[in-house]
């Protein structure tokens, strides 16, 4: 029976999600608490890798299980067990080659800025200086579509392509943040700290709006700005054909 966990986590006392040897990762944490209450080992495919420091409000990931669960059991369990970090929204028993990572249609991720101190939005970029949201949104047409963004990518990361398509970005206000929204089919290592961090130049107004397009044709990471903190950088949505996800 394959099952698929959707789950949220505060990334900040991990080393992103995936295992790694001597590192508490989100990935391990579930293994090892999945393994415990199902009496056998697990192995969980996660719908993809979350760098240290990144939150996720919603994670899926799939397993197989060599007998039948009750899911609203064993996510109850699951709850008991994890650290605080870390909770389990739904368990969902799916088809057999159903996928968490190959049948993403695409990931939406949120960028949290604010502009003030703010004690109890410790989750969010604290940037002093004074942007333009209207330049920055101008520059954010610039990276829509299908492009290689490789310049705004870690190097060695061992991808076959650095091909994705962004299906939308956009800069707005949350309450009392600014918010930079990003919805793609896939995303490179480092990719959205390195556009927001690119993007605040242009609200700076260090670079032009056009500038963007001309940093995605160098396909290198030195001519794009400087990544910005994890912390501010959430997983918000993954979303599947609603196919996909039926036992």
């Amino acid at each position: 029976m394959r099952y698929c966990l959707i789950f949220e986590y505060d990334g900040e006392n991990y080393h992103g999600w995936q295992v790694q040897p001597d590192a508490v990762t989100v990935q391990q944490t579930i293994i090892k608490c999945l393994g415990d209450i199902l009496n056998q080992n697990i192995s969980l495919v996660g719908a993809g890798r979350t760098d240290t420091g990144v939150h996720a409000k919603f994670m899926t990931a799939h397993f197989d299980c060599n007998c039948e669960i009750e899911v609203k059991d064993i996510k109850q369990k699951l709850n008991n067990y994890l650290p605080a970090e870390i909770s389990i929204l739904k368990v969902v028993n799916v088809k057999k080659n159903f996928h968490a990572r190959f049948d993403a249609v695409s990931r939406t991720y949120k960028y949290y800025i604010n502009q003030q101190k703010m004690p109890f939005e410790q989750r969010s970029f604290f940037y002093k200086k004074d942007i333009d949201l209207a330049l920055m949104n101008k520059a954010c047409k610039k990276i829509i579509g299908k492009k290689d963004f490789t310049s705004f990518s870690k190097a060695n990361t061992q991808t076959h392509t650095n091909i994705c398509e962004i299906y939308r970005a956009e800069w707005t206000y949350e309450k009392q943040m600014i918010c930079f929204t990003i919805q793609a089919n896939r995303f490179l290592r480092n990719m959205v700290r390195a556009i927001v961090g690119t993007m605040l130049l242009v609200g700076e107004k260090k670079i032009s709006p056009d500038e963007i397009s001309n940093i995605v044709k160098k396909k290198n990471r030195g001519f794009a700005g400087t990544s910005v903190p994890a912390k501010g950088l959430f997983l918000v949505n993954i979303k599947y054909n609603e196919k996909d996800l039926l036992a």
